[in-house]
């Protein structure tokens, strides 16, 4: 079983790095301006700019904000 990819505000981040906010239309459009956070392991994701947007470990993804 692999790696949860996507995480929801308040979940608890598996490891220490640079997690950005993606969600509707991003695969299509991109999010203009997402936010961007840095969280050590354990941290808790703060809350997205809307209900429809999660979380994601911006370098194993390798997106550009």
């Amino acid at each position: 079983m692999g790696e949860r990819t996507q995480f929801v505000p308040g979940a608890k981040a598996p490891n220490d790095g640079i997690y950005m906010e993606i969600g509707e239309d991003d695969y299509v459009m991109g999010i203009n301006n997402p936010k961007i956070v840095k969280l050590k392991k354990g941290d808790k994701f703060p809350e997205t700019t809307n209900k429809n947007r999660h979380w994601i470990n911006k370098k194993k993804h390798g997106r550009k904000a």
